[in-house]
């Protein structure tokens, strides 16, 4: 799986912390190794970054979810590497954070120091606990293994540039620095290809140990993986083995019902899947991406719990995120933000505060109105740096007893060529009175139980909701559309 969130992590995560060569105890293998960071900063790098994770995607709001997949974590750290008596106290020791994301994204990551990861989607896409004992045990194999503080230590100091300066855009104006990182990773991935399919087969091989000695059918993650390649194929996105920065999803079909075999072979009965329980929890989870959060309705972006909308310029794409609204127009060169201004009770304060900067090169500042009759004060502004300089339009407005700011830029020689699409968009800022909108609700899986065997493709109804594909329903459920699910059998089914 090409795990993007999991590559940025690891390069945020090389710049909190110095290089400096440290060496210290690896506890999968317990032989002496050296690190690019001791044991304790990669704590606090996992801590650091977390904030960074939860405020980007967001923590999925159901208890019950939360606590399965805490509990069943636990079971599998409990027999991990990390918890063996003759690992060292300060791994033995060391809490582990598990996280649901409120993301569709099919994921799971972990973050140096013991944050393990996984998305409502990734839940969605497995078939019992075995499954995702398997992709947890994996996870926590990466922390075991010390996986981002070794390839730390294969940085490059151009690397660290393209980096550095994807995190100062970060840091500067709030541009996300998902673009830039994927196309510069790109590189990166390819310097060390070798390494990263070499960890991803040590933590494969970790996930089925950890799963097998909990008696979990380990094999069953294999069907994971084949949910993940016929994924790639359906989105044409598939990219050629060699070229891969993870093992083909194809070769570990094979090789993790290989691995759990040789678990067998050492006496680990392997006879759990937990198929019910795991589809008790699952049933009402939201499936895909929760209209609730905010959604482009046509040539809008409305936001139904918030109750508010604005326009959409023709080609611009949109990346929605818990925290902000991202507009990205199609050349990559112009930007627009929105951010909830937390700390300002007013329009102007909030404009104000910003354009006190320092190095903020102040050209004109207004009172103004959105929709006219939303209090707003905008100001255009240049900022020097490196590489250029930004042309900014800053402009915040009070609504429903908040404060939205808009941070909107370009090159400072675009800016007049940009400037009229901007405040097409912040002028246009209103209230959403759509009630079919309004009343709009998340799409959700329902389990139910197949009576009589039946044709997979049967059971669906005639029509799915949000441009939901029947393939993608059988990709879900692990099957294919003209397979005969036997009576029985738990399936997931989308509903609105």
């Amino acid at each position: 799986m090409k795990r993007i969130t999991s590559h940025i992590v690891l390069f945020v995560a090389f710049m909190v912390v110095s290089s400096s060569c440290v060496i210290q105890q690896n506890p999968v293998s317990g032989q002496k190794r050296a690190f690019a960071y001791s044991w304790q900063q990669e704590i606090q790098i996992g801590k650091d970054v977390d904030r960074e994770i939860v405020s980007q995607y967001g923590i999925y709001d159901d208890s019950e979810i939360e606590k399965y997949v805490i509990d069943l974590s636990e079971k599998v750290l409990a027999v991990s590497h990390m918890r063996r008596e003759d690992t060292a106290r300060q791994f033995r020791e060391a809490e582990f954070t598990f996280r649901v994301l409120d993301s569709p994204v099919v994921n799971a990551f972990a973050l140096p120091g013991g944050y393990i990861y996984v998305t409502r989607g990734l839940l969605a896409h497995l078939n019992n606990e075995a499954q995702l004992a398997v992709v947890q045990g994996h996870e926590i194999g990466h922390v075991a293994a010390r996986h981002a503080s070794q390839r730390g230590l294969q940085q490059t100091i151009g690397q660290v540039a393209i980096i550095g300066g994807a995190i100062l855009g970060q840091e500067l104006l709030g541009l996300p620095g998902e673009t830039i990182l994927n196309l510069s990773s790109q590189a990166a991935q390819f310097l060390f290809l070798s390494y990263s399919r070499d960890a991803e087969r040590e933590s494969d091989r970790l996930g089925v140990e950890y799963a097998a000695m909990n008696g979990f059918v380990a094999a069953e993650g294999a069907a994971f993986f084949t949910s993940l390649k016929r994924m790639s194929e359906k989105s044409g996105q598939s990219i050629p083995n060699m070229l891969s920065s993870h093992p083909n999803p194809g070769e570990r079909e094979t090789t993790i019902p290989r691995l759990a075999d040789e678990w067998k072979e050492k006496g680990y009965e392997q006879t759990i899947r937990n198929t019910e329980a795991y589809m008790q929890m699952l049933d009402g989870i939201i499936y895909g991406e929760n209209p609730r959060n905010g959604f482009v309705d046509e040539n809008r972006f409305v936001h139904p719990d918030l109750k508010f909308q604005f326009p959409v310029p023709q080609g611009w794409r949109v990346i929605n995120q818990p925290s902000q609204v991202v507009y990205v127009n199609p050349d990559g060169d112009a930007i627009m933000i929105l951010r909830i201004d937390s700390e300002s009770t007013t329009a102007r304060q909030s404009v104000e505060q910003l354009i006190a900067e320092d190095g903020f090169v102040l050209q004109r500042q207004a009172e103004t109105q959105s929709s006219g009759q939303w209090p707003a004060y905008e100001a255009d502004f240049t900022v020097q740096q490196e590489g250029g300089t930004l042309g900014v339009n800053v402009y915040a407005v009070e609504y429903d007893n908040k404060v939205y700011r808009f941070i909107n830029y370009t090159e400072q020689a675009k800016f007049e060529r940009y400037s009229t699409t901007f405040s097409s968009v912040t002028n246009a800022f209103d209230r959403l009175t759509d009630q079919r909108i309004l009343d709009i609700e998340p799409v959700r899986l329902r389990v139910t139980r197949v009576e009589t065997d039946t044709r997979f493709g049967n059971l669906l109804p005639s029509q799915l909701p949000m441009d939901i594909e029947a393939e993608d329903v059988a990709i879900m459920n692990q099957v294919y559309m003209d397979d005969v699910i036997r009576a029985g059998t738990y399936i997931k089914i989308p509903v609105q």
